[in-house]
């Protein structure tokens, strides 16, 4: 029971982090001046300040689980000085400080993001809730090794976290401003939505190939080049595959998007039937951002898995 348990918190807890990290960045690099003040396009503060309360508390109950889980008792049964134990005395716990301190200063930050000077407070966040995705990888498989080699996988695999969150946090972005009823929104703001797109377009390119490369690094690592053709006969082979299908299939539907879709609705905003194309755009980010889900899910799961690397 504890062993799901954890797996549902991961999950929930990787999905918490990396859009706390994508949506200011995204706000970064794809807004402009003013428009990160109006809610009415991207309520970020919003967002922000109940994803890091959100993110705090499943910081309190990932550390609960840890110590029932390693300590081999019920979550009921965990008390204070075992908790205590496993915050000060160990990597994961010294990690989970780190975060859970970042994701408090994120939190202050973020109720004043209404108010003047909005960009540094935009830079400021997304350097503190970077901080708090990064710290995961100490407490999974990236922190297992040793040496110049560990230190190069717990590297990639911080870099892996980050670009997974900008992805993730940009499809959540884009879904919040592209499900609304075109009814109800002006040109401009149609205008706006094209221009985000092709923002994104741009941003994408770089956000995947740094998750595709630091996914080769830890896959690499992980798995060992002597166990790759036997990787299927593991509970661990069997999930890194369906994960790296369906990032493939990701992989199809941005370029497709990019190349396809961003550009039709150029075309109709200049000639007409937008709501057709909008349609279409609607789909690729319901199916993305379901398989995004789905990725992460695999990846809450792989964590409380053995890589064949270490068997």
């Amino acid at each position: 029971m504890i062993e799901y348990l954890n797996i549902g918190i991961r999950f929930a807890l990787f999905a918490n982090l990396m859009l706390l990290f994508g949506l200011p960045l995204f706000a970064l690099y794809a807004l402009r001046g003013a428009e990160r003040l109006q809610p009415s396009i991207l309520p970020v503060g919003t967002l922000i300040c109940w994803l890091t309360m959100s993110g705090i508390a499943l910081s309190v109950l990932s550390v609960t689980v840890m110590t029932a889980s390693m300590a081999g008792v019920q979550l009921l049964e965990v008390d204070t000085e075992s908790v205590n134990m496993m915050i000060y005395e160990t990597p994961m716990g010294n990690a989970w400080l780190v975060r859970v301190i970042a994701l408090i200063v994120t939190l202050v930050v973020a109720f004043r993001m209404a108010t003047a000077k909005i960009l540094s407070k935009l830079i400021f966040v997304t350097i503190t809730s970077g901080v708090a995705l990064g710290s995961v990888a100490w407490t999974g498989h990236g922190a297992a090794g040793e040496g110049t080699a560990g230190t190069g996988q717990l590297i990639a695999d911080i870099i892996h976290l980050l670009g997974a969150g900008a992805w993730f946090g940009a499809l959540i972005a884009l879904s919040i401003m592209l499900f609304r009823s075109v009814a109800s929104v002006t040109e401009e703001y149609l205008h706006l939505n094209h221009r985000l797109l092709k923002e994104f377009s741009v941003a994408g390119t770089v956000i995947v190939a740094l998750v595709f490369g630091t996914g080769v690094v830890n896959s690499w690592m992980l798995v060992g080049p002597q166990n790759l053709l036997n990787l299927f006969d593991s509970l661990y082979g069997q999930l890194l595959a369906a994960k790296l299908a369906l990032f493939a299939i990701m992989l199809l539907l941005a370029a497709a998007n990019r190349f396809t879709l961003t550009p039709a609705f150029d075309r109709a905003l200049q000639g007409g039937g937008v709501p057709s194309v909008l349609a279409k755009l609607r789909k690729s980010l319901i199916i993305e951002l379901s398989l995004a889900v789905i990725v992460i899910a695999l990846v809450a799961w792989l964590g409380t898995l053995q890589p064949p690397a270490a068997t």
